[in-house]
């Protein structure tokens, strides 16, 4: 408990200056930043050498979190996210209070809700979401293990989180689209 309390703290730190970290998510390893600060993000697109016009993904703890970025939560998202074993990515349509460069053209966003320890207090702590995209550049395979993320990306970040990386995970989250007038469109399985 006093390694992951030390990593939540350094980690929060670097945030709540503005830095981007590589982290562990419950699904693949993560770049992230604090979801509201547009500077930050803008670092993970240049680390990545990803166009601002790919959005990414958004982590949040709970309800309370999701409701500071969405207004309306169509009824289906609480029952894929009740029901699915696997950790999935919702994109959401009409987002607010969130960093405009991380907002799709198509005013959507992708949000996915953790219980993961790590990120859940880190984000308990920031009292915001994060960003997670995964720790590649634009176009390279998404690494499995800590040990598969490339150099660049490691020294490009603020902080490296000390945690997990003997974890091997072969695949990112599922991703459904949910329109506010109830479409369902499964982007990755």
């Amino acid at each position: 408990m006093y390694i992951l309390n030390t990593e939540i703290q350094k980690a929060l730190q670097i945030l709540q200056q503005g830095g981007i970290i590589l982290y562990p998510t419950d699904t693949v390893w993560g770049i992230g930043c604090d979801a509201t600060n547009e500077e930050a993000v803008k670092k993970i697109y240049n680390l990545k050498q990803r166009e601002e016009s790919k959005s990414m993904i958004t982590l949040v703890n709970g309800e309370r979190m999701l409701y500071q970025i969405f207004k309306d939560i169509p009824q289906v998202a609480w029952e894929i996210w009740d029901n699915f074993e696997k950790p999935t990515t919702l994109i959401l349509d009409k987002p607010k209070n969130i960093a405009k460069n991380i907002i799709a053209n198509d005013n959507t966003l992708g949000v996915r809700m953790v219980t993961e320890p790590f990120c859940y207090k880190l984000m308990e702590r920031l009292k915001r979401p994060l960003v997670s995209t995964s720790a590649n550049i634009s176009g390279e395979p998404t690494p499995k293990s800590f040990r598969e993320i490339a150099p660049e990306i490691i020294k490009g970040v603020d902080y490296v989180v000390n945690l997990h990386h003997d974890k091997i995970c072969d695949k990112p989250s599922t991703i459904i689209k949910l329109t506010l007038d109830s479409q369902v469109k499964i982007i990755r399985k």
